[in-house]
């Protein structure tokens, strides 16, 4: 059996292992920026549907 293996390490090693954490990181903030994308979206969709709403209420 591989040692590497056994410790949870893949064959590149511990350098291997930062560069996996470092996309990781990076995907995380693409999702980040993603979300706060649609929620801005979302948000000022229904301001504007709100806008109208009142418009023709009044």
């Amino acid at each position: 059996m591989d040692s590497s293996k056994a410790t949870g390490e893949d064959e590149t090693g511990p350098d291997g292992r930062l560069a996996r954490i470092c996309r990781r990181l990076r995907e995380w903030r693409i999702h980040q920026h993603v979300a706060r994308g649609m929620a801005y979206g979302v948000g000022s969709g229904a301001v504007s549907l709100l806008v109208i709403w009142v418009q023709t209420r009044y």
